[in-house]
This record gives structure tokens, sequence and C-alpha cells, in this order.
């Protein structure tokens, strides 16, 4: 992946490490391990944000901190990969992950009644919790896997497309070089110099 295109958009560490309310974890912080950009740091990084955006847990971002960390991963691509999960795609990606779940411990998913209220919240839960946290669990370990996947060979693939345009530049280069000196040696040729 372009690392000056991720950096660019992506705070300077110091900014964060600044913060009052991050300084409280310290020196683990200061690991350039957490913000260094390379393949295997930005692509766990993104399985990890991925992961915890399928958790029907609060503080995922939190959680997302805490595993880059602990992995050693970039912290500034896994915390708002969890953005994933948003007020808009909440709803339908855990109806889905219910979906699973139910699927998986053939459960009929049909019986579900929404109601948007405490009172189901408390005793609707519940019912699909189980359901709920194992398609969470599979998506979400399917979905990392699959966008860990997917960054490392789009980084690779940006890699070698790079390689291939550079060695192409040389190549064009090197060809239009000979051209030059070629034409320059005719040209004396035909001065009889």
């Amino acid at each position: 992946m372009p690392r000056k295109l991720i950096k660019k958009y992506l705070p300077h560490p110091k900014i964060i490490t600044d913060n009052r309310l991050i300084r409280v974890l310290g020196p683990r912080l200061q690991d350039p391990g957490l913000w260094h950009i390379n393949r295997k740091s930005f692509s766990g990084a993104i399985a990890v944000g991925v992961f915890f955006a399928f958790m029907p847990v609060p503080f995922q971002m939190l959680l997302a901190a805490l595993a880059a960390i602990s992995f050693r991963l970039n912290i500034l691509v896994a915390v708002p990969t969890v953005w994933i999960s948003n007020p808009i795609t909440l709803a339908p990606m855990f109806y889905f992950c219910y979906r699973i779940g139910a699927a998986i411990l053939n459960i009929r998913a049909d019986n579900f009644n929404f109601e948007l209220s405490l009172d189901w919240v408390v005793t609707g839960m519940l019912d699909i919790w189980q359901p709920l946290l194992l398609g969470c669990l599979v998506v979400g370990l399917v979905s990392a896997t699959v966008s860990y996947w997917l960054m490392q060979f789009l980084w690779r693939y940006h890699l070698l497309t790079r390689i291939k345009n550079r060695r192409e530049r040389r190549r064009r280069r090197k060809l239009e070089s000979r051209q030059q000196t070629s034409k320059h040696s005719n040209f004396k040729s035909e001065d009889g110099r």
C-alpha cells in the first residue's frame, strides 16, 4: 500500500502520546512498532479492527487499541478500522451475525421480533445472545482473516507494480540514452571527424 498516502492522513504519534487520556498507557505507547507502517503491522491492524468491529461490546476502539499494543500492530490503523460498525451499519451487521449464529446452532431465526425499547433489550437479548455472540465471533474471525490476507495481497501487488513501473522507466531511459548516443555518433561519422 502507498505508505506516503497512509502517513498523510494519520496523525503524528506525538499528538496521540501527548493526549492526557492516552498517557495512562505510559511507555507502551513509545514502542515504534505501534506507529510504523509496514505490510505486517498494517495488515494485522486492519484484521484487529475488523474483528472488534463485529464484536457486540462497548468500547470496541479501546479493545482494538489494546490488541494493537499487545501484538505490536499499528494503533493508528487498528482503531479507526473499528468504525466499520457505526450507527448506520450496526443493525445489518449484527442481524447478519445473528443469522449466521442461528444457522450454526440450528435455531430458527424467523421468530425474531425487534422492538426499539429498553424492555426488549433486556428480555429479547436473553433469547438471542447465544446465536448473536457465536455469529459475531465466527463472522469477526472470518472477516479479520480475509481482510488480513486481502491487505497482504494488495500491499504486495502495489509493491510489485511499483517495481515493474520503475524497471520499465529505467529501461525506457536506457533505450533513449542509447538512441541519443547512437544519433550523436552517426552525426559525428557523417561530418568525418
